[in-house]
This record gives C-alpha cells, structure tokens and sequence, in this order.
C-alpha cells in the first residue's frame, strides 16, 4: 500500500502548518518536537522563528540531544551546558520550552530486535516522558550519512551520546572517543542508522509524524560548523506520516530535478550511500518507498 505524502513548493511557517493539518492527525498528550538546534557558526539551518507556528499548533516541546563529536569539530553541542547556551543563543529558548533529553543519565535502552546492525538503541531518558512526536527535518546533505531528513532525526537525532557512538561505529563501542577509529562502513552506517529509526517509529507508533523542509540545500549538515553554501535552488517541503515515504519523495525531487548543482548533491549522496538509509528502514518494515505524492 502507498503511503501519503504531501508537497508544496510554499516553504512559509503557515504553510507548514497547512501541511501538518492534510496529515488529518492529532497528535495526543505531551509532543516532543525534534529538530535540528544549528551547531554554532551553521548558517543554514532553520531558525526557530519559522517553526514557530507548527511548534504552537501541537503546544510542543523543543527536543534535542548532545553531540558525540567534540571541539576538534568546531562544534559546542557535546556538552549540555554548552548546548543549552547554544540554543539560547540561536533562540530556542526565546520561543519554546526546550528538552536536551541525554542532559542527564542514565540513557534510555530499547531492544532492536532483527536489526540489521545493532541489537539496542541508547536514547535520552528524557524521550520517556512524551506521548507522541512530531519530526521537523531539514533535508539536506550530510558529511558521513550523504543525506539527512527524517531517517537521520529519529536515529542520530534522539540518540545519546553513547548511542550516537553505537550507530557511528556499528554497534562496536558506545564510547564516543572510540568510535571514530571504529567507524562504521558504508553499508553497516546507514543500517544501524535504520536500525535506531525503527525503535523510535515503533515507541510512538501511530503518534509520530514527519515534515521535511527542502531548502537551504546544502551538501553539509547543520551539524557543521562551516557549512558549504547551498547548491540548488529550495525545492518546497513535505509532510507524510510515513518517514521512509518522505524522505524517499524528497530524493525523488532531488533526483528529478533540472538545476544545475543537482550533480553536486547527488555526488555527497552517492559517495556516501545515503540511499541505502532508505533501502534498509523499507526492508525493516516500518515505511514503504512507494508512495503518492499531493500536491497542494
């Protein structure tokens, strides 16, 4: 069966909304909203300003977890203190209330079970104390992923620390110091990234849903401090309930498009088989890759 997916070429924070509302779902109790906060320097990420409106709609709560990389980086948000101040100064804190949810121990661990790659999934304790979710994505390259959208904010993105090293390293060490000698290949990265997704969709499911915004389309994440500028021109976003469907229609319109940086996208994405994200999440069962893409 195809999932829905829901487009428009309007990227304006009413329009986001509007999109949410052709979902025709409620989301229930206390929301965790999951974004991406912007390492400090980012240029591109979304500012809270535009997701204000959506945030309001589901009365949300701003989630967010530390970093498993560190200075050497140029990013700040490792540490909680650090990443606290960060979203203070980006403006989270001016609008909403804001949960980093690894702030304190002990994680959260969820069972995997017929994972491709990881067995469990560690978490902030934090992600506990919501009833559903809404993923507000900003699809855009990545450095190590080749992509990043909805896949990437329920793995990496609701991980701690010592589960982004899981995911990092393939399940060989939570420790985020020893995880970049063990890195991850090619393959096992992006299924131990579907792998962590699938625990996350499972948690809330029927209680999630997922926007993706195509702009500011850069080949870097808005975890880099020093960002390339984007190279293609803003696309639109989507909305589906579905994270696999969604980010697969964003590839989609990547891949169907005529501008001229599409190249240059598709290159960071291929040469870090970022679709094999999407493959893997279709084959654990929890989204399809086939859809039906409205146009509003």
């Amino acid at each position: 069966m195809k999932a829905k997916v829901y487009f428009t070429r309007e990227i304006t924070p009413e329009k986001v909304v509007e999109l949410y509302r052709r979902l025709g779902v409620e989301l229930p109790g206390k929301v965790a909203v999951k974004v991406h906060s912007g390492e400090k320097g980012n240029q591109n990420f979304l500012r809270p300003e535009f997701w204000k409106p959506m945030v309001e709609e589901v009365k949300g709560t701003i989630v967010e977890c530390n970093t498993a990389y560190g200075d050497a980086s140029g990013g700040v948000r490792d540490h909680t203190e650090a990443h606290r101040k960060l979203m203070e100064e980006h403006g989270w804190t001016k609008y909403f209330d804001v949960d980093i949810m690894d702030a304190e121990g002990p994680d959260v661990i969820w069972p995997i079970p017929n994972g491709k790659v990881l067995k469990e999934n560690h978490l902030g304790k934090n992600i506990l104390n919501y009833d559903s979710m809404l993923v507000l994505a900003h699809f855009k390259g990545h450095p190590m992923g080749g992509y990043g959208g909805a896949l990437k904010q329920l793995s990496i993105g609701c991980a701690s620390r010592a589960g982004k090293a899981l995911i990092h390293s393939a399940g060989k060490t939570d420790d985020r110091f020893e995880t970049w000698k063990q890195h991850a290949s090619s393959v096992e990265f992006p299924e131990a990234m579907a792998d962590a997704a699938k625990s996350v969709v499972e948690h809330f499911q029927g209680k999630i849903a997922f926007i993706n915004v195509m702009k500011n389309l850069s080949v870097d994440c808005d975890c880099c401090a020093v960002a390339e500028d984007p190279c293609m021109k803003d696309i639109g976003m989507l909305a589906s309930l579905d994270p696999v469907a969604v980010d697969q229609a964003c590839m989609d319109l990547i891949l169907n498009s005529d501008d001229p940086g599409r190249e240059h996208f598709m290159e960071r994405v291929n040469s870090r088989n970022g679709i094999h994200t999407i493959e893997a999440a279709a084959e654990l069962g929890y989204g399809t890759r086939e859809y039906e893409l409205t146009e509003i």
